[in-house]
C-alpha cells in the first residue's frame, strides 16, 4: 500500500532527488549553506550510515534535541531512511523534563549539540536505555560520537548503499510527545503514512508547486515546521528556508532575500510583526514573491489577522490541527471563500462536533471537534488506555470546543480544558480574548478562569499593553462590557510585561493560572 506512490518518506525523497538532483532543496538563512536534493539526498544516507554504524536499526528511536539547523533536518530524514523512529525533543525543556521524554521513549540514542549537551550529560545515568550520544560540533565528554556534515566534495565522491529497511506506511516515523497541558506528555506515533498523507494534503490544498520557496521559522521540534514548511514543499519539489529562530525585527529582509513565497507561524509571531512595523512594509523590502502566511497552534484573533493583512498585503492562511493529527486538520480556503474569526474547512480528514454523549451536533451547536482520517496518530505510545479514550465510539476526540456552520466551516471556541464555568455559565476565554484585542491600548491578552467560592469561577484577563500606552483595569473592564454579557467580562486585570509563551510564541495560559495561584 502506496500514498501517492509512496511507500515511506525516504522513498518521496528518494524519488524526488532522482527527478531534480540539481535542484536547490534546502537553504540555511544563518550558515549560507545551500544543498540540492542530491547533494541533501547523500548527505542524509552518510547520516544514516552512521546511525547503522553505532547500532541503530528500524523502530530503534532517536532522540532529536537539537535547535533548528541544517543537521537536525538530515538527521530528521536519516532516521526515516533506515526506519528509526525520530523523537524531537523540545530544546527549551529543563534535564528532569527532557529525562521523562527520553526514558519513556526507551530511546537508545541521542542527538545534541554542544551548548545543549549538559542537559543530556545530567540526565544520561538516569535512563537505562541510552546507549549512544551523538553531539554536533565539539565533542564534549566521554562515551559521545561527534557528528558534521560532509563538505560538498566529499558528498560528491561518496555513495552510500544502505540496506532496504522494507519501510512501509504503517511504519512508525516519528514519536513526538504532546505539552503535557493536563498532566505528564505523551508520546504521539505518527505513520510514514500519516506524515505523507497531511504533506499531500496540505500540499494539494495551498497549491503548492515547485516554485515555492518556504520559510521554516518554527521550531523543527514542533510537528509544524516538519509538515508545513518541509514535507509539503517536498511534497511538490519545492525548496526550504531555514532559519534558527523568528526574529520580527530581520523577518521582512529574509522574505525578501531568500525570495520566499509562504513561511508558518503563530499568532504572536504575526502579532509582533505588526507592533515593529506600524507603518507596514519597510523601505527596500521585496516582497512581490510572498504568496500567504500560515498560521496555526492556536486561533488567530480576527483584529490581529485583519491588521496584518491590511499592513503588509499578504493573506493569512488560518488552519487547525494537533500532534495527533500530525499537523492539520483545515485550511481557511485561500480565496474568496475565506471567513476570518473560522480555522475553515477540512482538508482531506473527517470534521464533526459531537456533544459529551458522542452524538453530532446541528450546525451552531458547540461541542467537542473530533476528527477522522488518515493523518490521524497510530496511537500513543505504551499507552493503551489513553489511546482507546482518545478514539472512543471511532473517532479521535481532541479535547477542543467548536462547532460548524451550515457550509461546514470550523469555528474554535476553546479547550475544553480552558472553558470557564461561572455560576452556572459557560465561559469562552477565546471570546474575551477577541474583544481584548480590539482595544487600541492592548498588545497581548490571556484571559483564564481563577478559582472563586461564590461562582466557582471567575474571569480574569492579563493583558500587555502597547509601548508608551496607559491604562486602568477599570477602564479595560468598561471596554469589554461595552461588547459582551457581563458574566463573560473579567472581574479582574492583571498588567504584565509580557504574557509567558512557548517555544512556537503560543501563550501559556496554564502558567498564569498557576501564577494567580501562588499569589
Amino acid at each position: 500500500m502506496t500514498i501517492g506512490s509512496f511507500a515511506s518518506v525516504g522513498e518521496l525523497f528518494e524519488t524526488r532527488a532522482r527527478q531534480s538532483p540539481h535542484k536547490e532543496f534546502l537553504f540555511s538563512e544563518a550558515t549560507g549553506e545551500s544543498f540540492t536534493y542530491q547533494e541533501f539526498d547523500r548527505a542524509v544516507s552518510h547520516a544514516a550510515g552512521l546511525l547503522l554504524s553505532r547500532g541503530v536499526k528500524k523502530r530503534d528511536r532517536v532522540s532529536l534535541f537539537l535547535t533548528n539547523r541544517v543537521e537536525y533536518l538530515i538527521l530528521y530524514f536519516a532516521c526515516f531512511k533506515i526506519g528509526a523512529w525520530a523523537g524531537p525533543v523540545n530544546a527549551l525543556l529543563k534535564s528532569h523534563e527532557v529525562e521523562f521524554i527520553i526514558r519513556n521513549s526507551e530511546a537508545e540514542t541521542v542527538v545534541t549539540q554542544t551548548d545543549l549537551y549538559a542537559v543530556v550529560a545530567e540526565c544520561r545515568p538516569n535512563i537505562a536505555s541510552l546507549r549512544n550520544v551523538i553531539v554536533i560540533d565539539d565533542s564534549p565528554g566521554d562515551a559521545t560520537v561527534r557528528y558534521s556534515v560532509p563538505t560538498r566534495d566529499q558528498l560528491l565522491a561518496a555513495e552510500h548503499q544502505l540496506p532496504d529497511a522494507g519501510i512501509s506506511i504503517e511504519d512508525e516515523a516519528v514519536i513526538i510527545y504532546t505539552s503535557g497541558t493536563t498532566g505528564k506528555p505523551k508520546g504521539v506515533l505518527l505513520t510514514h503514512g500519516n506524515l505523507l498523507s497531511n504533506a499531500q494534503q496540505i500540499a494539494e490544498w495551498l497549491h503548492l508547486t515547485s516554485a515555492d520557496r518556504a520559510l521554516m521559522v518554527m521550531p523543527l521540534f514542533h510537528v509544524n515546521a516538519l509538515m508545513t514548511t518541509c514535507l509539503a514543499a517536498l511534497w511538490v519539489g519545492g525548496s526550504v528556508v531555514l532559519a534558527p529562530r523568528f526574529s520580527a525585527t530581520r523577518h521582512w529582509e529574509i522574505i525578501s532575500r531568500c525570495e520566499v513565497t509562504y513561511f508558518g507561524s503563530v499568532a504572536t509571531m504575526l502579532s509582533l510583526l505588526n507592533h515593529t512595523y506600524p507603518e507596514g512594509l519597510p523601505v527596500g523590502v521585496d516582497a512581490s514573491r510572498l504568496r500567504f502566511a500560515l498560521c496555526g497552534s492556536a486561533p488567530v484573533p480576527v483584529e490581529v489577522l485583519k491588521k496584518y493583512e491590511a499592513l503588509f498585503d499578504c493573506p493569512v492562511v488560518e488552519g487547525y490541527g494537533l500532534s495527533e493529527s500530525t499537523c492539520r486538520s483545515t485550511f481557511n480556503p485561500p480565496d474568496e471563500r475565506r471567513r476570518p474569526g473560522s480555522v475553515g474547512l477540512a482538508i482531506g480528514n473527517e470534521i464533526r462536533i459531537f456533544d459529551d454523549a458522542d452524538r453530532e451536533l446541528e450546525p451552531g451547536q458547540i461541542g467537542e471537534i473530533v476528527l477522522r482520517g488518515p493523518n490521524l496518530m497510530k496511537g500513543y505510545y505504551r499507552n493503551d488506555e489513553a489511546t482507546v479514550d482518545a478514539f472512543r465510539s471511532g473517532w479521535f476526540h481532541t479535547g477542543d470546543l467548536g462547532y460548524r456552520d451550515d457550509e461546514g466551516f470550523i469555528y474554535v471556541v476553546d479547550r475544553k480544558s480552558d472553558m470557564i464555568i461561572r455560576g452556572g455559565e459557560n465561559v469562552y476565554p477565546r471570546e474575551t480574548d477577541e474583544v481584548l484585542y480590539q482595544h487600541p491600548k492592548i498588545r497581548d491578552a490571556a484571559t483564564v478562569g481563577i478559582a472563586n467560592e461564590l461562582y466557582g469561577e471567575e474571569v480574569k484577563s492579563f493583558v500587555v499593553l502597547r509601548d508608551g500606552a496607559k491604562a486602568t483595569e477599570d477602564e479595560i473592564i468598561e471596554f469589554c462590557r461595552q461588547q459582551l454579557a457581563d458574566f463573560k467580562c473579567p472581574k479582574t486585570v492583571e498588567f504584565l510585561e509580557e504574557i509567558p509563551k512557548g517555544p512556537t510564541g503560543k501563550l501559556l495560559k496554564r502558567e498564569l493560572v498557576s501564577r494567580n495561584i501562588s499569589h
